[in-house]
């Protein structure tokens, strides 16, 4: 601990498990804020350790620094996040996970039976895609992603 109330930046990364440049990134970045000493080192509160733990289960997720910044952004700077203020990003983030697992399992289901099929019949292989007919609805793998073939 420092003289200043918080924890000084190798505690936080010591704590955390994630590098010191790292946590320096975060803070140029702005999703994490530290307060300088006399000796002018970092501080930083203990509300930090848990924004850096958030990152990191987000990024564990799928989720980019931009997408973690944005829903940081509505959290308050003065004051430690209250209870209500991370159950509104829990709940921005949960239905895009929802989203994820929907596409996963529709994913997983389409490639078990693409798998198991042996290929008998290609008018309902989700892959084939004679004379490049699925590029009308847009790019990617249209049939697996939930188009139907015409």
């Amino acid at each position: 601990m420092a003289a200043k109330k918080g924890f000084l930046i190798g505690k936080v990364a010591a704590r955390t498990g994630i590098a010191v440049s790292a946590i320096r990134h975060y803070e140029d970045i702005g999703l994490i804020r530290s307060e300088r000493n006399a000796g002018g080192q970092r501080v930083f509160l203990a509300s930090d350790i848990r924004r850096i733990s958030f990152i990191i289960i987000a990024q564990n997720l799928g989720f980019t620094l931009a997408q973690i910044k944005q829903q940081f952004d509505g959290l308050p700077d003065n004051r430690t996040p209250t209870k209500k203020d991370w159950a509104r990003i829990s709940s921005s983030f949960g239905r895009e996970i929802d989203d994820r697992i929907a596409a996963l399992t529709l994913m997983r289901e389409k490639l078990t039976s693409c798998i198991g099929c042996g290929c008998l019949s290609l008018k309902s292989c989700a892959l084939y895609n004679a004379e490049d007919r699925a590029s009308r609805l847009g790019p990617g793998p249209r049939y697996l992603l939930g188009d139907k073939p015409a």
